[in-house]
């Protein structure tokens, strides 16, 4: 009998350390979880893996993907590129929608890249202000649902709600869920080049809703891909500067600041007039120019320096400054 209970002391301690294994990263990433603005906005740094590369091998049909399939989309977005007198490349870029808990979310999962991106936590069922740590599990899910980020070597990405223009897109590719073509630019690519060869691999599925995606990196190229009929459209920029928000440009086809949208035109005459040069401080005017009553955050990317600084709730005199270290 005494041996009978040593070997069940030694299983149920095996067990205990397998637990611990399994939730340490999970527990630490919880732990960093701060709240830095009244609107809120939180910070929090993910502990290793999020299991996206294996995400990758499962596509939309992932069972991640059934915990997510309520995600909405913003109703209205912008974003935007320029470059500082010094040459930096920067993005910006307006999330709108309802008043929302915001979360800057830094990851680093093994093998990938380094970077830093935005989350509406409504979309984790986050009500604020302050969860329960039972309740705050649904953040780790939080790399699954990013809207606008920046990786460690200046590549940035953002998507903004459109029109559908459905299609079957259908192939023996790996179908990916819209919301993870940024996941997927920011883990695994160095620049627009490489993101867009990464994204020929897979099929992109629009469960909810349709968007389009801005792509950028720190040589000062950009391109608007859009999905038209299954298949991506990819609109690159022609000069200094490149513009987005919630029209399929690659239908519209604006000249100069002439849309449809009052936003794209007023990013877009304010970029025009600076031939693209703007400080990061203009790039916030520019977004504020841009902005509505619902705007959640304004962000403006340096992709040259790997910093980003960050407005919530339409306070462009509070302005939260973060970095990003530069790419390995």
């Amino acid at each position: 009998m005494r041996w009978i209970k040593v070997i069940a002391i030694a299983l149920l301690l095996l067990l205990v350390m397998g637990v611990v294994l399994v939730w340490r990263g999970p527990l630490a990433t919880l732990r960093t979880l701060q709240q830095v603005d009244d609107y809120p906005l939180y910070v929090m740094h993910y502990q290793g893996t999020y299991l996206f590369d294996w995400y990758l091998t499962q596509g939309a049909d992932s069972p991640i993907i059934q915990f997510l399939m309520r995600m909405n989309a913003s109703k209205l977005c912008t974003t935007f590129t320029g470059h500082t007198p010094e040459g930096e490349v920067l993005m910006g870029r307006n999330f709108d929608w309802e008043p929302h808990a915001a979360l800057l979310l830094y990851t680093a999962p093994p093998g990938g890249n380094a970077s830093v991106s935005m989350v509406d936590m409504f979309y984790l069922g986050y009500d604020g202000p302050e969860r329960s740590w039972l309740q705050r599990i649904a953040l780790l899910f939080s790399p699954y649902v990013i809207v606008d980020g920046m990786n460690e070597h200046g590549l940035a990405a953002s998507s903004l709600k459109v029109p559908c223009r459905p299609g079957s897109g259908e192939s023996e590719k790996t179908a990916i869920v819209s919301n993870h073509v940024m996941r997927l630019a920011l883990d695994y690519a160095r620049d627009v080049d490489e993101a867009l060869e990464l994204l020929q691999g897979y099929d992109v599925a629009f469960p909810a809703v349709c968007v389009h995606f801005f792509l950028a990196d720190a040589s000062g190229r950009s391109v608007i891909i859009e999905y038209i009929d299954g298949e991506p459209v990819v609109i690159d920029n022609v000069e200094p500067w490149q513009v987005v928000t919630n029209f399929l440009v690659s239908e519209e086809q604006p000249q100069g600041a002439t849309s449809s949208c009052w936003r794209y035109n007023a990013a877009y005459q304010r970029l025009e007039l600076a031939r693209g040069t703007v400080s990061a401080q203009e790039a916030m005017s520019i977004a504020a120019a841009a902005s509505v009553p619902d705007t959640i955050w304004s962000v403006v990317y340096n992709l040259s320096q790997r910093d980003l600084d960050v407005v919530v709730g339409g306070n462009y005199d509070r302005v939260h400054h973060f970095a990003l270290p530069m790419g390995r």
